[in-house]
């Protein structure tokens, strides 16, 4: 009698048969797969302000609190609360910077960001944001993950995993990075328990666009394609023998490498955009810039990537000479801010923002409470969990205001939404239903969102 070891050891039936037959399988890494219902976005951009921007010198005007500049915070509101770094009974902080009410929809927002003031009619704002993370790495794995410790899927991956890459020639999941990177480093872009074909792939500014990806000195084309087919064969037996599924996605990663080997340099090369796109941009070539990676994230978009995030820091105001609100903060948000609107002004004009959704926010906000002296000239604010994003496109309806916070800017009144009801919304716009969007791991089915989150209906109807 052939026992349950030996069946599955030497028949094709066994793990290495399934897994041969997973690999064979144009669904398993498929470029397209078919949403859960009619999808109103194609794409997804996350411009992930890292470090966490400030609210209230950004987009959460509150009179209240500048009028209450320099007293202290309530204890009632502040009782039973926890800090990253105030203690005592801090000294509210009305923001030094001017506030204006822009376009139709008369946002009120800082005069800091001029050119994304200029579109304010084309976003609609998430005042209400709140999470319980207040620390930033596992903040950003709550927003990136859905969990708040390293392990999981990102958001990438699970769109990529939902609905395939869009595109033969380049990876599903694109990340670009400026300024000071994600403090979460992989585990924000990772695939977690998915196959590793889904997570995400970062193209650098300089050097090779892809760490690894071009060929020895003295290896041509030819030697390559040669080598990668004889590494194949090998892979399939192993796979066939031993059953890993990773082996079948080391397969399909070589491939994918050796057909980026000619779509990535002539991706990565912003020169030949013409002169009126860098002036809109402000990009320049060969630099290291959010500028830069805002061009290659729209080229991105044109070849059919499915996701991009788009990190750039250091928003962490504090205070001190390095971060602090009064001299670096004016400058953080000038780097951002005409390569921010040029994106959504050039994929508009193209054709492209209606199915491109943009979030653009970072893991958490700010305190209303001054950290640090009233009189110290360099001023900061600590981690909090209120904040606000802004999206638009992927059929998100400009110029609405969801949610609020209270007149001093500490805690959420109205319609709060967490970082599930933010992920479930950018499924949603996706043709994809948070709660169907699973994954069977270690005997149950995982998914984005956990066993939380809402679409925000204000948001999308």
């Amino acid at each position: 009698m052939t026992n349950r070891r030996d069946f599955f050891r030497n028949t094709t039936a066994g793990l290495g048969g399934m897994a041969m037959a997973s690999l064979l399988n144009p669904q398993l890494f498929a470029t397209q797969k078919a949403p859960h219902f009619k999808a109103k976005a194609k794409h997804v951009i996350f411009l992930a302000m890292g470090g966490a921007p400030s609210q209230l010198d950004l987009f959460d005007y509150k009179p209240e609190l500048k009028k209450h500049h320099g007293e202290k915070v309530p204890k009632s509101l502040i009782e039973g609360e926890r800090f990253a770094f105030l203690s005592g009974v801090p000294t509210l902080l009305g923001s030094p910077f001017e506030f204006k009410q822009y376009g139709k929809s008369g946002t009120h927002m800082t005069a800091l960001l001029p050119n994304v003031a200029n579109i304010v009619d084309e976003l609609s704002f998430i005042h209400s944001m709140q999470t319980d993370q207040f620390n930033h790495v596992p903040a950003e794995l709550l927003m990136f993950t859905g969990h708040a410790r390293p392990g999981r899927p990102s958001m990438g991956a699970w769109v990529n995993f939902g609905l395939g890459s869009g595109v033969d020639d380049l990876p599903g999941f694109v990340v670009l990075q400026s300024g000071r990177a994600a403090r979460c480093g992989t585990s924000c872009i990772g695939s977690g328990f998915l196959p590793t074909h889904y997570q995400g792939v970062t193209f650098r500014s300089s050097g090779d666009p892809v760490l690894s990806l071009s060929n020895p000195d003295g290896m041509s084309t030819e030697v390559r394609r040669q080598s990668l087919d004889t590494l194949k064969e090998l892979n399939e037996a192993k796979l066939e023998s031993c059953g890993d599924p990773e082996i079948a996605t080391r397969i399909a990663s070589f491939e994918m490498a050796y057909r980026m080997q000619t779509s990535v340099p002539d991706l990565m090369d912003i020169s030949k955009e013409p002169e009126h796109i860098h002036k809109l941009y402000g990009t320049e070539p060969g630099k290291k810039s959010f500028a830069n990676n805002a061009l290659l994230a729209r080229r991105l978009i044109e070849r059919g990537t499915r996701f991009i995030t788009l990190t750039h820091g250091e928003w962490d105001h504090h205070g001190g000479p390095r971060i602090n609100l009064v001299e670096h903060f004016p400058q953080i948000c000038k780097e951002v801010d005409q390569a921010t609107a040029a994106l959504i002004l050039d994929l508009k004009q193209r054709g492209l923002l209606d199915e491109t959704l943009i979030i653009w926010g970072g893991e958490f906000g700010r305190t209303p409470m001054l950290q640090g002296s009233v009189d110290d000239p360099l001023l900061g604010r600590d981690h909090h969990r209120a904040f606000t994003i802004f999206m638009t496109g992927g059929g998100i309806p400009g110029g609405r205001h969801i949610g609020a916070t209270d007149d001093l800017g500490y805690k959420v009144v109205q319609d709060p939404v967490t970082c599930y009801d933010m992920q479930a919304t950018i499924l949603h716009q996706l043709g994809l239903d948070h709660t169907k969007l699973t994954y069977r791991h270690m005997g149950r089915d995982f998914r984005l969102t956990d066993v939380h989150g809402e679409v925000v209906k204000k948001l999308v109807a």
